[in-house]
């Protein structure tokens, strides 16, 4: 029989995020920022939260095309659960600048805060990062 281990691996320091508050959209956004820029690709983030809703980690989900991101929600929750993360942001850029939510990303969205209730891990808000602004779903009130 086969035997297997699931682990996190720290892959830089991460001290950083521990000095992080997020309360709002734009603190997302500037926290990710760093992580999108000259970004030519979507890519899908997860920040991990702890009961608290402070961070306590970075995950890249999905690395996608020029308009589109694969995103399944086990790869969104797989190290969310592995990092006994409470609560969890969602986070992706649009490389043509406008960080407009398509009608994909609503119901991605959606899909994720069903699978997250399901698993006990809210799904905070969904932040689109473009050029110098961003967008957020729960500013939107789309929650």
């Amino acid at each position: 029989m086969r035997r297997y281990r699931l682990e996190l691996v720290c892959e830089s320091g991460g001290d950083e995020l521990e000095e992080v508050t997020l309360r709002t959209s734009t603190d997302v956004a500037n926290l990710l920022r760093p992580v999108f820029a000259r970004a030519d690709r979507e890519k899908f983030m997860v920040v991990l939260l702890d009961a608290k809703h402070r961070p306590i980690g970075i995950n890249v989900v999905s690395v996608g095309s020029l308009t589109a991101s694969i995103v399944a929600a086990r790869e969104v929750f797989k190290a969310a659960i592995a990092g006994n993360s409470a609560a969890i942001i969602l986070a992706h850029n649009h490389p043509s600048g406008d960080p407009t939510p398509s009608s994909e990303d609503f119901e991605l969205t959606k899909r994720l805060r069903e699978a997250g209730e399901l698993l006990g891990i809210r799904v905070l808000d969904h932040v689109i990062l473009g050029d110098g602004r961003h967008d957020s779903f729960v500013d939107a009130g789309a929650w």
